[in-house]
């Protein structure tokens, strides 16, 4: 077992103030094979992602690095960026690519969210209760899947969200007509539109985390980005350590619901600056090559595997 991996430094500790393009760009050699996994699985093909590539480097070049009530020049992003200066300005006044319909996704999981974190709707176990659809199908001050809604949104129907969460199949809807959670956790079985939804919000919030980290100019904290790493399991093992993960994840994840839901209250009519926040975890199981535990080791554990002479 080896201990957590991360690149948040001690927080009295900020950037250090010079770029390391040499070790950025192995670092996203490597992040970039899961990427051209999901390129390959997708029909993604090389011209359409650098169209993709310089339009991201564009945008955030302009919104990110630009001077003080100066903007930023086409000339200055092709400078920091390496786009050609031609592309730039075609990028930048190409009109706005239209957005397609918003996923139910955020909305349905809020709702799941609540149901599992809020007290009113759990068992004394603390386990989510099965709730009728209606108020009207239960005794007063019952609670019920339409108040549940409604205390998260009112800009969508009760029924709407319920048929949503069971076509996704979250929620089962019982004999009796009483709606059940089938999981603690929003895991859409027949989402796809919500399941690329979620990787684009999870990984871009995990990944922007870390670059965040390794900003040379950076003068605030660090945020948290951890990780365990273990090697040399059977699939058994691994199988009990994954099962033990999403244990774990399950009670963490209702306490600090239970505090966000707190949080959102007390945050209600402040003025000023706003935050938005996400925690998540991940649990990935490989197949192991000779060489692929210690590519995943600080770079001192790995010069050699020899125990000190006593």
């Amino acid at each position: 077992m080896n201990p957590p991996l991360s690149n948040d430094d001690p927080p009295a500790q900020t950037g250090s103030g010079l770029p390391e393009p040499a070790l950025a760009a192995d670092a996203v050699g490597v992040i970039l094979k899961p990427l051209a996994r999901l390129m390959i699985d997708h029909g993604l093909q090389l011209p359409s992602m650098l169209e993709l590539l310089k339009k991201a480097l564009v945008e955030e070049a302009a919104v990110t690095f630009g001077l003080a009530n100066k903007g930023t020049s086409d000339t200055r992003i092709a400078l920091l960026t390496g786009v050609h200066r031609k592309d730039v300005k075609r990028l930048r006044d190409a009109p706005p690519t239209p957005e397609g319909e918003a996923p139910s996704a955020p909305l349905a999981a809020s709702v799941v969210a609540r149901w599992i974190s809020e007290p009113r709707y759990l068992n004394a176990d603390r386990t989510p209760r099965v709730l009728a659809r209606t108020a009207r199908r239960v005794s007063a001050g019952e609670p019920d899947f339409t108040t549940l809604v409604s205390e998260v949104s009112t800009d969508l129907g009760a029924r709407a969200v319920l048929d949503e969460l069971v076509r996704l199949g979250v929620v089962a809807l019982q004999a009796d007509g009483m709606a059940a959670l089938k999981a603690t956790a929003f895991v859409p079985h027949d989402g796809h539109r919500e399941s690329f939804h979620f990787l684009a919000s999870n990984v871009s919030d995990h990944l922007s985390t870390a670059v965040h980290n390794l900003r040379p100019d950076r003068r605030s904290a660090p945020m948290l980005e951890q990780s365990a790493f273990s090697a040399d399991l059977s699939p058994e093992q691994a199988d009990q350590l994954q099962q033990l993960a999403r244990k774990l994840w399950g009670s963490a994840l209702q306490e600090f619901l239970q505090t966000a839901t707190v949080a959102e209250e007390r945050s209600k009519g402040t003025e000023g600056l706003k935050k938005r926040i996400r925690f998540g975890v991940y649990f990935h199981e490989a197949t192991q090559t000779p060489t692929s535990a210690q590519a995943n080791l600080p770079a001192p554990a790995r010069k050699s595997k020899r125990k000190p002479r006593s």
